[in-house]
């Protein structure tokens, strides 16, 4: 039998499995059935309308500035191509000194990029799908699914990085959701989650929650259990709280489940559902059975069927105009196992007591007629008061600010 050499990506995994059938010979390729089937198209139908969805690749290369999609935003917004041609551009931090550094996932070669002075530097590459990156006291932390790494005194040797200092090296290092979001929080903590190794499986320890270490790396302790896939997170200025997106089950219906934001109000006591519950209305037809959606922490809002939501940020700047100041941006990645397409900016607004009174749609405009042309995965409020939006399937950065 041959040997297939994979590309890291899921339309890449989907590509592969198929050489892989084709290079083995009909025995191997039955033995090897569960192996040939790439972990996110476990349980997809066999047939029909539902068996033809898969993820939506990327353009092989950045689009050209000129050639990016026009984006909508409310009366008095405007939006401006911060940057481009930076390739699968995913997580977005900005440096003390002004640095905004930006990670990348499947496409992007392993890359960490640093953009300055209007120039784009390659400070990392061949790491493996780095897209949680962090910063803190003139360091940049960097999360791959199977350890967190430190560049130290990045910005003084953007030409000439350092080498990375392991942080944190006790992670499972698996694929099927294992890449990283990470934050600190106020109480100086790095929070790291671990994304369940399956679509729905069986609960297992050390998997589907968040923790938090030490910024040296010790003192792990669990903050949310029953967590299936958060790709963002972040803190609520006013309380210290935590707030995560997080992406529910495949393969159940096109409208169902519905992926959550979720509300840590009791750190390490509060267990979210996953396996057994979805979207606080439904249990899972597998694991469900003899459970109660009553017996887990309800999502403070519900975000939309397969939206993969990524990226968030509590609006902490003032050059938005007041409704917005503590509100919540969420970048919705949009669904690729739903026929109708769906991908925008999102703001969550909460009431004077800390709940979601609405969700609505903010930046609108990457799908044209039902087919990509963009795909939001992180948002940043710049130390401005502007909101930067990277988009990976066209490799850019946008800039939002308030003209009144």
């Amino acid at each position: 039998m041959k040997t297939i050499i994979c590309a890291a990506g899921l339309a890449a995994l989907a590509a592969c499995a198929l050489l892989s059938v084709a290079a083995a010979t009909p025995a191997a390729a039955q033995d090897e059935k569960k192996e040939e089937v790439p972990f996110w198209a476990v349980g997809r139908p066999d047939s029909g309308p539902g068996a033809q969805l898969a993820p939506v690749p990327a353009p092989p290369l950045p689009t050209p500035e000129a050639q990016l999609p026009k984006l909508n935003v409310p009366a008095g917004f405007k939006v401006e191509v911060f940057a481009s041609g930076v390739a699968d551009a995913r997580g977005l931090r900005e440096g003390d000194k002004g640095t905004l550094f930006v990670s990348t996932l499947f496409g992007g070669g392993g890359r960490i990029y640093a953009l300055k002075d209007g120039k784009t530097m390659e400070i990392a590459k061949d790491l493996f799908l780095p897209n949680g990156v962090e910063f803190r006291d003139g360091a940049l932390y960097v999360a791959t699914p199977k350890e967190i790494i430190r560049y130290d005194g990045i910005e003084d040797s953007l030409d000439n990085p350092p080498a990375p200092v392991t942080v944190y090296s006790d992670l499972p290092g698996l694929v099927p959701h294992g890449w990283k979001f990470i934050k600190f929080g106020p109480d100086g903590k790095l929070y790291v989650p671990v994304g369940t190794p399956c679509n729905i499986c069986e609960e297992q320890e050390g998997f589907a929650e968040i923790f938090r270490i030490n910024a040296d790396g010790t003192g792990r302790e669990t903050v949310a259990r029953g967590v299936r896939n958060t790709v963002g997170f972040d803190f609520d200025p006013q309380t210290g709280d935590l707030w995560f997106t997080d992406n529910q089950r495949d393969w159940l219906s096109e409208d169902m489940p519905i992926d959550e934001l979720n509300h840590v109000t009791r750190p390490g006591e509060q267990h979210f559902g996953y396996p057994f519950c979805h979207s606080g209305l439904m249990t899972d037809p597998q694991y469900g059975w003899g459970k109660s959606c009553d017996d887990y922490s309800s999502p403070a809002a519900l975000l939309g069927a397969h939206s993969a939501p990524l990226g968030m940020r509590f609006y902490s700047g003032t050059a938005f105009p007041e409704a917005y100041q503590g509100a919540i941006f969420i970048a919705r990645h949009g669904p690729w196992n739903r026929h109708a397409k769906y991908a925008d900016v999102a703001v969550a607004f909460l009431d004077r007591n800390g709940s979601v009174r609405a969700v609505e749609p903010f930046m609108t405009g990457f799908v044209v007629d039902n087919t990509y042309v963009g795909r939001p995965a992180d948002v940043m409020v710049m130390k401005d008061g502007s909101l930067l939006v990277s988009d990976d399937f066209n490799g850019a950065i946008y800039r939002i600010t308030y003209e009144g």
